[in-house]
């Protein structure tokens, strides 16, 4: 079976991590094409030949696709997908805005959040906040489906696929980009961070948030934070870890004044090593955690931010 995987490109560069990721799961299907599509794509391309698993590569370059727009990528997709049994992406915001879009110009359903692939109709989701494993079936011709990064190994990188330039499809013209508002930083990307140090409602204060984004930077780490925290103030919402938030998996998650809600639990608890640090030693989150210290902290932190040197 052909598979036509849509990579994530940002502003011409390709987001290897999630791509290679969703490549694995890809693989599963069959013969894997990728897309890499945007105003400036070519580089991107030739990152994603070299990704074991992708036979080919289609660099799609317009004025049309950059900017992230969800519909001229949607009616890419669309005009390309008789040669395809299943369209699939990293489950990334990008895709999350693209793939519903394809699902609906082709009239079939969308399978999202997929963490693992039983055959090419059948596929496992995580519901009820991670807590249950849903096997769906679809009968459709066409499977559109994004895959949970966090849970499938990334591919290598020794591929030598072919690349290809293929034009755009027609821009249906339904949006118009008017400017991004991006924030900067020196910490590596939540979702791909090897290491995660988050905080929670016990920090009290966004001045105090200070404690967390220290020790971050002490570990070279990304830094994440509960929805209470964000809705709370403490933290800007692009951090936030969770159901309704990001899905994170990295080898190291250091979890700061949280207490374990079942929807902070969903975003993190795939994480290799836990760590949680929290003065209520009932607080759900000791039941997932590797290691837990009980302690207040604003002793602790300061203390274990001062003997990483």
């Amino acid at each position: 079976m052909a598979v036509l995987l849509l990579a994530e490109v940002t502003d011409g560069e390709l987001a290897l991590d999630a791509t290679a990721k969703a490549v694995t799961a890809a693989a599963k299907l069959g013969d894997v094409t990728a897309l890499c599509a945007g105003a400036n794509a070519a580089a991107a391309g030739e990152a994603a030949a070299k990704i074991e698993g992708v036979s080919k590569v289609l660099v799609a370059e317009d004025a049309s696709l950059g900017h992230r727009l969800a519909e001229p990528t949607a009616a890419l997709i669309a005009s390309l997908a008789g040669d395809y049994e299943h369209i699939v992406a990293p489950a990334t915001t990008d895709a999350k805005n693209v793939l519903p879009r394809v699902a609906a110009l082709l009239d079939v359903m969308v399978i999202s959040d997929v963490s693992g692939v039983v055959d090419g109709n059948t596929f496992e989701r995580p519901i009820y906040a991670g807590n249950a494993i849903q096997t769906v079936k679809s009968s459709d011709s066409k499977k559109v489906v994004s895959f949970r990064t966090s849970t499938f190994d990334a591919a290598g990188e020794d591929g030598s696929a072919s690349v290809e330039t293929i034009g755009a499809a027609a821009d249906p013209a339904l949006s118009e980009w008017v400017e991004d508002k991006v924030a900067a930083s020196d910490r590596p990307e939540l979702t791909s961070a090897g290491v995660v140090v988050s905080g929670g409602r016990g920090v009290g204060s966004e001045e105090s948030f200070a404690l967390i984004e220290t020790l971050a930077d002490k570990l070279g780490a990304a830094v994440g934070a509960s929805r209470a925290a964000v809705d709370s103030g403490y933290a800007p919402n692009d951090w936030q870890v969770g159901q309704t938030g990001k899905v994170v998996a990295p080898d190291l998650y250091v979890a700061v004044g949280i207490s374990g809600a079942i929807q902070h639990l969903a975003g993190m608890k795939d994480s290799k090593i836990i760590v949680a640090i929290n003065k209520d030693e009932e607080a759900p989150i000791f039941q997932v955690a590797d290691f837990g210290l009980v302690a207040d902290l604003f002793d602790a932190v300061p203390e274990l931010t001062e003997k990483l040197g």
